[in-house]
């Protein structure tokens, strides 16, 4: 720097000290907004006062629609039961919920003709909960639960169930893959809402799950893998996460069968430390990959999810997670490439019972402003004093809307969410004949070119939700079979009948998987209030 400059700079920083004026570094501009980018939500959940009655669900409606809410999650399917009367799913039981009363077709219906949007928000995997357990005798705890001699329940290796209070579902059971697939067609067959999202589309954390002996088995006779993996077993792993991107994939194909128009979302898991931007190789060593086995980055590629929603719940001041909410944030921008050239959806999650109102208006706008969705975590819990039980719900819900829509906040003014999902047409199939239906390589050609591979579940099924439209053909084990995937739509193939097949020719990854960096005291989020 020349002496010249120097001095100029002297002068200038001497000029604000006298001024008493800040100096500051201009802001970015706004990213443009992804898919999904003028989404504006919250998550209503089934755990309190919100959904029980006619005047609760009524004054969810009317408080979203004073805080410029677009879209409402509705908790839908709870625990293995749904808070609706029309449903292959037993009815919650619940004293608080009013008799003959239907709430989410209520709800539906009263946020739809404010202008807003419902989804559906289903937990898929987590079924039970033993403090508060459906008493019905159709509910899958008393049907398939931890005593009954066709369980379904996700196990330790020691045997055991239980997370906590908690019971779920293990995604390597075809039985449990089919019953959670039914149980989300029929709430979109019988309700008009505008999409789903698929929580709990995972194993339990801890990684220590899957070792029920039937999915023991199916593991065995899939590989070709001998005796009992260790938790940290590579090929153990990688097959435990094909189960649950497999179930993703059904579910977003059988409802969009039915409708495929709605929206397939997800609430995904972000966990401590943020990958970089693109940076898959560092996202694959994170404890939503080699935990809880979900590959989220395939769904958005692969178009099994329309929208993305990382649950991105992190408290700003606390350690490093101010900084860790931003890394969420732009990673999953940066993972919204799909295999057929369109772009998938993202939406902040962010975790409003863990902070002030304050720290939740920054955060949505700093999602915002990244061009990305807001949805907020929860209607009932809408501020940490009220998870705190310093305020009432109505007090935390009036602050929280005042620091999100002061002007230039991200709900400072109302703002439509009518965009189309990229996913509406796909095509899927199933294989049999074959005593080893899961786990087969499947592929899709079009014009000589393979345009698509995927893996069958444990039923058999395959599918494709990011094909080009036009002739297509499907070849497994020698079986070819030739459709067309629609312009829009969801093409069923009938039944391919292959031979008798051998396990798959799997990699074996004989170094053990690293574990994902330890969790610091400080760093472990609080899980959100339920009853």
């Amino acid at each position: 720097m020349s002496l010249f400059s120097r001095l100029a700079l002297m002068l200038g920083l001497f000029t604000l000290g006298v001024s008493g004026a800040q100096a500051t570094t201009p802001s970015p501009a706004p990213a443009a907004a992804v898919v999904g980018g003028n989404l504006r939500g919250l998550w209503v959940d089934a755990f309190g006062p919100g959904l029980k009655t006619r005047a609760q669900a009524q004054r969810v409606v009317e408080d979203a629609a004073r805080m410029n809410v677009n879209t409402l999650f509705v908790q839908a399917i709870r625990r293995g039961d749904c808070l609706c009367l029309k449903s292959t799913l037993p009815v919650v039981t619940d004293k608080d919920l009013e008799k003959n009363f239907d709430p989410l077709g209520f709800i539906t219906a009263a946020a739809q003709a404010r202008g807003m949007r419902v989804i559906a928000w289903a937990s898929v995997t987590g079924i039970a909960n033993t403090a508060t357990p459906n008493t019905s005798p159709q509910h899958v705890m008393k049907t398939h639960g931890p005593t009954s001699k066709d369980s379904w329940m996700a196990r330790r290796q020691d045997g055991s169930w239980q997370e906590g209070n908690d019971g779920w579902l293990d995604a390597g059971i075809p039985a449990a893959a089919d019953y959670v697939v039914a149980g989300l067609v029929s709430v979109v067959k019988n309700y008009p809402v505008d999409g789903v999202q698929l929580d709990r589309i995972r194993y339990p954390d801890g990684g220590n799950w899957g070792y029920d002996p039937k999915v023991l088995a199916r593991y065995r006779t899939e590989t070709g893998q001998k005796g009992t993996p260790a938790g940290n077993d590579g090929t153990w792993q990688e097959w435990k996460r094909h189960q649950v991107t497999a179930l993703v994939r059904r579910i977003s194909l059988e409802v969009k069968a039915v409708r495929p128009e709605l929206w397939v979302s997800a609430a995904t898991i972000a966990y401590t430390r943020p990958p970089a931007p693109g940076d898959l190789g560092a996202f694959r060593r994170t404890r939503t990959y080699t935990e809880v086995f979900q590959d989220w980055p395939t769904w958005v590629k692969q178009g099994l999810i329309d929208l993305n929603v990382p649950m991105n719940y992190k408290r700003d001041g606390v350690n490093e997670q101010g900084v860790w909410f931003d890394g969420w944030n732009a990673f999953a921008r940066s993972m919204t490439a799909r295999a057929d050239g369109l772009t998938g959806g993202v939406a902040a999650g962010t975790a409003m019972y863990l902070n002030s109102p304050e720290v939740t208006a920054s955060q949505a706008a700093r999602s915002v402003k990244l061009g990305l969705g807001w949805v907020g975590y929860s209607y009932r819990t809408p501020t940490l004093n009220v998870f705190n039980a310093k305020e009432s719900t109505a007090q935390g819900l009036e602050l929280v809307r005042a620091a999100l829509t002061v002007p230039g906040g991200a709900l400072a003014a109302p703002l439509a969410w009518k965009e189309a999902p990229p996913s509406t047409r796909g095509l899927y199939g199933k294989i049999n004949g074959t005593g080893i239906p899961g786990y087969q390589l499947v592929r899709a050609s079009q014009n000589g070119k393979v345009v698509g591979e995927t893996r069958t579940d444990g039923n058999g099924y395959y599918g494709f939700l990011a094909l080009p439209a036009g002739r297509t053909e499907i070849r497994v084990s020698g079986q070819l079979w030739a459709d067309t995937v629609p312009a829009r739509g969801v093409v069923r193939v009938p039944n391919l009948f292959v031979r008798e097949m051998k396990p798959v020719a799997v990699p074996v990854i004989q170094t053990p998987v690293a574990p994902p960096e330890p969790v610091k005291d400080g760093d472990d989020v609080p899980p959100p209030p339920e009853n």
